[in-house]
């Protein structure tokens, strides 16, 4: 018997839509392979909604994006809806996602494939046993805080963000980044910036009270700027990392390196609420809407592909399809294929190099391919649900 599950896709701006439809591919064959099958919902957020609606997204849209069993988002925003002074722009639709959807954690895996350490620019040796996974705090701090505006005073022109965080907002999350420690490799590192903010002081009251809870987890503190540091100079050090969330937006954004490519990386935004198969959430790849490359078929699917997986472990409960899923993209790498972002920095493509070079569509095809023929796969991209 078919099981049907209902997910909503939100394209969004760029190269969007590209990935998201090589993803619902990805999902359609591995569900023909198996024994269930997605309805999928589409709805129109960001840059999009704009020129459509004139709001990021629409309250119906939002109410339908939350009755679903997941989300499935490529990406928003452009040069089109950057206007500094603009009343509306691209990126409140996923301040809305998340906020009131209470979607309080996001997820980033990072792991490094074996055939993709030459794409990297860190020497081979500092990538052995890289497999991190950061947490970030996704609906407060700075992103959220009031007031931030721009102010005229008799001096000028002055700007002020609020960057606030809640005991309970913290606990949450510091709990959730536990919990996966204790079911990986049992170290955690918070990372603040506990010298020169009491938000980040706070953050580390709230790891410490926690930490007993958890007497398998190695816990530490780390200020951020020594921890960007490590994370090239001695990335495979790590194992889960819990910040808040501006630091998690650029620790991630910096840990994109080490797998070759921003197209390569996944994630997932989770609250606690459950439906009847696993955690509701909101699963996109971690790159830009890269409009400069829209519609020529050159964007990498494979974050949103792999993205796409940990929808299915997650929301869904299908551990064996995504476990599949991600194995079929492992075998695609392994079997040369390359979008033009996985080359060695600095080259172009040469058929002479040994590598199969494709667009979006020619990798979304090999990864199917390999979907039906591979039973087995690697440690999966991310730990699922506790």
């Amino acid at each position: 018997m078919t099981t049907r599950f209902r997910v909503v896709t939100v394209p969004g701006d760029g190269v969007g839509p590209d990935v998201v439809d090589a993803a619902r591919r990805v999902v359609d064959a591995a569900g023909a392979a198996s024994t269930f099958s997605v309805e999928w919902t589409e709805i129109l957020a960001g840059g999009a909604a704009i020129d459509v609606h004139g709001v990021a997204i629409r309250s119906d849209d939002l109410e339908t994006a939350g009755a679903a069993d997941a989300i499935l988002l490529g990406a928003v925003g452009g040069p089109k809806w950057s206007d500094p002074n603009a009343d509306v722009r691209p990126e409140q639709a996923l301040f809305a996602l998340r906020g009131d959807l209470e979607l309080f954690a996001n997820l980033r895996p990072v792991q490094v494939h074996p055939a993709l350490v030459p794409s990297s620019p860190l020497r081979p040796e500092l990538l052995e046993g890289v497999d991190l996974l950061i947490v970030r705090e996704l609906t407060s701090g700075l992103y959220f805080g009031r007031p931030s505006e721009e102010r005229r005073t008799e001096g000028g022109r002055m700007a002020v963000d609020t960057l606030q965080y809640t005991e309970g907002e913290i606990r949450r999350v510091v709990r959730l980044a536990f919990e996966l420690a204790a079911g990986r490799r049992g170290r955690l590192a918070s990372v603040d910036k506990a010298n020169v903010l009491a938000t980040s002081r706070l953050w580390r009251k709230v790891v410490d009270e926690e930490r007993p809870n958890f007497p398998t987890v190695e816990a530490s503190h780390q200020l951020v700027d020594s921890c960007a540091m490590l994370l090239v100079r001695q990335p495979a050090a790590f194992d889960v990392l819990v910040t808040e969330n501006l630091f998690g937006d650029i620790l991630s954004d910096e840990a994109a390196v080490l797998a070759g490519s921003l197209g390569m990386l996944p994630s997932a935004s989770l609250g606690d609420r459950r439906t009847a198969h696993g955690r509701f959430g909101l699963y996109e790849p971690i790159h830009g809407s890269a409009p400069d490359i829209a519609g020529r078929d050159l964007a990498n699917p494979i974050g949103t592909i792999l993205s796409a997986a940990m929808l299915l472990r997650w929301s869904l409960g299908l551990d064996d399809a995504a476990i599949a899923i991600e194995a079929a993209v492992a075998a695609a790498l392994d079997d040369g294929y390359r979008t033009r972002d996985l080359l060695r920095p600095g080259t172009a493509p040469d058929p002479a190099d040994g590598f199969r070079h494709v667009g979006t569509s020619g990798m979304t095809d090999a990864v199917i391919e390999r979907i039906s023929i591979r039973s087995a796969a690697p440690t999966p991209v991310a730990a699922g649900p506790s």
